[in-house]
């Protein structure tokens, strides 16, 4: 009887890896999905917030009930059309609910996270970095709070995570040693998730042109292919434009759209302002600082060696550079582009810093892992506690507490005052008259205003009887002044939207109305006011 080729492994040998090896990445996924899973329990049916509630749902329900990749129930901004398809086809199996929408982001967030796990290993081969990265990625206080998030910010890292551990090189693998193809497709899978997703493989193609003009013919003619193959992602995300204008007669979305997200944005002092903040949101948002300022330090220590001399494996200088590269890129890039500093837009770049500086603790300090173990416990604190300045709810936990309020609000609502008209702002404006958003059953009609400043509570006061109740609730953080600042108020003012809004006490004096019910949770707060005359006009 033949005997099997010890080149050809049976199957089962393959299935299960042998005490020595590495776990392959299927048995690692489950790992991560359950202790998500677990991690987020209290957060699977919270119905939708902010931009969820604003574009991202509305256009994946579109297409759930008409099949039309063009938003009709909102206005489209030519986002590219896979996370609706994606949320979609999990409604077509499971059910349109809130729980279904977040347990299918979850499997995105964990398939970012099993990236991060394969990138560690290709970049540095001690498991343990591969180990306290992918921790320290899952535990960041933005990368956590988006994990259940169904913005496309999350699909786009997950996709460029994965392609980068085919684009960065490592010690064996030279840039244009490997297949040209992973990288290609898995770009072009962010792009078609975000668009501007395409500024990590575009800064990768600026640097093989760039170093292929320093190397012999050989190695600058693959140089080159490499470059193109990071630009393959264009093709798929122009013949989505394509075939949007075509549909629309708008190339980039709504011109209210883009004068917001990127022509507005032009002014070198905005973006100067836009640059620092970037910065700081990179290295410094959410007690990133903490592992941050261990990495300087740490690099004032010499490596340690082992027993035969040897320090311990460092990422490769070829690929430090292109992280670097691609850090400093993307910070410039949405200095530009986006009307509001959302940290969210920079997810992929997370897990990079922490790489950096997990495999710098490994490499010098010699009790590494306190510092990891710190770092970790630096990022829990920031799931709960909020930074002394103002930020995004969606930044860490504070958004959860933000639905509940809202909730709360709609519940009183719901209950005392069926059928009235309500003044709000939005996403309350939103969360009223969409019941699939998971706020309400029955919509309300509602008298729509910007936000909750003096000029547009004297504007509704001109009005006073358009409306018959209100919901009122604070859109932005105001914490308590910081000693220092990256930019004046008016800077704030003009550039990235920054107002006061009134307390729901001055408000109900301005509009001559009364607090039925008021609540504050933190910094944020929400408030029903009723207005007596409304009430008497019905009943004359």
């Amino acid at each position: 009887m033949p005997q099997p080729s010890s080149t050809n492994p049976p199957l089962i040998d393959r299935l299960i890896p042998s005490p020595d090896a590495p776990l392959p990445l299927w048995m690692i996924f489950p790992v991560i999905f359950a202790a998500l899973y677990l991690a987020h329990l209290t957060l699977l049916r919270l119905p939708y917030y902010w931009d969820e509630a604003g574009y991202y749902i509305p256009a994946a329900w579109d297409f759930f009930r008409t099949g039309s990749l063009i938003p009709t129930s909102t206005l489209t901004n030519a986002h590219p059309p896979l996370p609706s398809i994606y949320l979609a086809l999990w409604w077509r199996l499971c059910g349109f609910h809130p729980a279904v929408t977040r347990e299918a982001v979850l499997i995105v967030a964990s398939t970012g996270l099993l990236a991060v796990w394969k990138l560690a290993t290709r970049l540095n081969p001690s498991h343990l970095v591969a180990f306290w990265t992918l921790l320290l990625t899952a535990l960041y206080p933005i990368w956590f709070a988006q994990s259940t998030l169904a913005h496309a910010d999350i699909f786009a890292a997950a996709a460029t995570l994965w392609a980068l551990v085919y684009a960065l090189p490592d010690e064996s693998r030279k840039p244009g040693a490997h297949s040209l193809w992973p990288a290609a497709i898995w770009f072009s899978i962010a792009a078609l998730a975000k668009e501007t997703s395409i500024i990590t493989p575009l800064t990768l193609a600026a640097f093989e042109l760039t170093a292929g003009f320093r190397k012999s013919k050989p190695i600058r003619r693959q140089s080159y292919k490499l470059a193109l193959s990071y630009c393959a992602c264009l093709v798929p995300l122009a013949a989505w434009y394509a075939w949007h204008y075509s549909k629309t007669g708008f190339l980039f979305g709504n011109p209210e759209f883009l004068q917001y997200n990127a022509t507005s944005n032009l002014a070198p002092l905005r973006i100067l302002a836009a640059f620092g903040h970037r910065l700081l949101h990179l290295f410094a948002h959410m007690n990133m600082f903490v592992p941050v300022l261990c990495t300087a330090a740490a690099m004032a220590l010499d490596p340690l060696k082992n027993q035969a001399g040897e320090p311990p494996a460092r990422i490769g200088f070829p690929a430090q550079a292109r992280i670097y590269a691609v850090l400093l890129a993307n910070a410039l890039a949405f200095s530009v582009l986006g009307g509001a500093l959302l940290t969210r837009y920079l997810l992929p770049m997370y897990p990079l810093v922490l790489l950096v500086a997990v495999s710098t603790f490994h490499r010098r300090v010699r009790y590494w892992q306190l510092l990891t173990a710190f770092s970790a416990a630096a990022f829990l604190v920031g799931l709960f506690i909020n930074p002394p300045y103002g930020f995004a709810p969606e930044d860490n936990l504070t958004y959860a507490r933000v639905i509940r309020l809202h909730q709360q609000a709609i519940h009183q609502l719901t209950t005392l005052y069926p059928g009235s008209t309500v003044l709000t702002a939005w996403p309350a404006s939103d969360e009223l008259t969409r019941p699939e958003l998971g706020y309400v059953q029955t919509p309300f009609t509602v008298a729509r205003i910007e936000d909750f400043s003096a000029a547009q509570i004297d504007r509704a006061a001109q009005n006073p009887g358009g409306y018959s109740t209100a919901f009122l609730f604070s859109t932005k953080e105001e914490p308590p002044a910081l000693p220092f600042h990256l930019d004046s108020a008016s800077m704030e003012e003009q550039y990235f939207g920054l107002h006061h809004d009134l307390s729901p006490a001055a408000i109900a004096r301005k509009l001559d109305g009364d607090i039925a019910w008021q609540h504050r949770d933190g910094l944020q707060w929400a408030a029903v006011l009723r207005f007596r005359r409304a009430f008497e006009a019905q009943l004359r």
